[in-house]
């Protein structure tokens, strides 16, 4: 079984060292309102944020301090009733123009049809990696929980606990990985209106103005960066949320999450795109968790190696060991036989 790299190794234990967690943050506390004006409310002792658009502006919501590696939850209540052309957003970004960016954006649409989840994960100025999922409830009657966990191995979204998500470390065949700039976290609603619903074909109806997304209940479990400095101090303030989830990949059971959420809520995914890529699809999308959702996974046991222990007897290109001989992928059935 392979084992993280040992810069990636240092890098976790210096975090680990470092990292405190700040929890149950207030929004005054945590940021402040950055554009706006009074269509962004912080309500409710600092607990509730309300960011509203109307046909001339939208609002937005940000960060005083800039992260590096953390988990930050949201629980947020989308745009009610008939929402196209707007978009609601919680995502990271660093600033100048090779910056890095993780993405949960909320594409509206015409009541009684589903919302859109749009992801994209941006390395060094360059993104193209989006995957959009209608979720299974909805997620304007009531608030949900969305979670962005950033670590030196992976990127991870979840929603509800749930895993909808997973972007690896894959630096070592030349995939640009988000992990030298720092971000601040942000909150935002604006007019998306030429692309957000159905490709701009569904315009946005501005008398049902202004469009209200609710934002509550701010946890950051991460360790504060300026400069290029920690302000965290000694591993005493290190709690044990931040220290799990500087070292989280996917358990059994979160894998088979991943999966069913992939399976039966994914609406696209850059990674089965041809028609996009016609010179071939990024390099990470023939490694774990990027394959087709289709594709059916068997993890190795303990420190067994797929390479030494086993042999694919037929379906070429259809069984694939991968990952240094840690995972083994099948899209039909195939025999195995042990070596000798």
């Amino acid at each position: 079984m392979s084992f993280p790299s040992s810069s990636v190794m240092l890098l976790v234990l210096m975090l680990t060292a470092l990292l405190k967690a700040a929890s149950a943050e207030t929004f005054h506390r945590a940021g402040q309102i950055s554009f706006g004006n009074e269509l962004a409310n912080i309500l409710n002792g600092g607990k509730l944020l309300t960011l509203s658009l109307d046909n001339s502006t939208g609002s937005g919501y940000q960060s005083t301090n800039t992260y590096l590696f953390e988990r930050l939850d949201m629980n947020i209540k989308l745009v009610p009733g008939n929402s196209a052309g707007t978009v609601a957003t919680f995502y990271l970004s660093s600033q100048g123009a090779n910056h890095d960016e993780i993405d949960f954006e909320f594409l509206g649409n015409v009541s009684g049809q589903p919302y859109t989840i749009h992801t994209n994960i941006y390395s060094q100025g360059g993104g193209n990696r989006e995957q959009q999922f209608h979720v299974w409830f909805d997620p304007t009657a009531a608030f949900h929980k969305y979670t962005v966990i950033w670590n030196p191995q992976l990127i991870m979204l979840m929603v509800d606990d749930t895993p909808i998500r997973v972007f690896n470390n894959n630096e070592a065949i030349g995939v640009p990985f988000p992990n030298s700039q720092a971000m601040t976290v942000y909150a935002t609603i604006w007019d998306g209106e030429t692309w957000a619903t159905e490709g701009g074909r569904i315009p946005t109806d501005w008398t049902q103005a202004p469009f209200t997304a609710s934002y509550e209940s701010f946890v950051i479990n991460a360790c504060e960066y300026s400069s290029g400095s920690s302000s965290c101090g000694s591993s005493e303030t290190t709690n044990s949320v931040t220290e799990a989830s500087l070292t989280q990949s996917l358990d059994s059971e979160e894998h088979e999450k991943l999966l069913w959420v992939q399976e039966n809520c994914m609406i696209y995914n850059y990674c089965t795109d041809n028609e996009r890529f016609p010179q071939g699809l990024p390099p990470e999308c023939n490694q774990p968790y990027y394959l087709h959702v289709h594709d059916h996974y068997l993890m190795a046991a303990s420190a067994e190696n797929f390479y030494r222990d086993v042999e694919i007897t037929f379906g070429d290109e259809r069984a694939m060991i991968l990952d240094g001989g840690d995972l083994l992928t099948l899209l039909t059935t195939l025999a195995l036989v042990s070596n000798p």
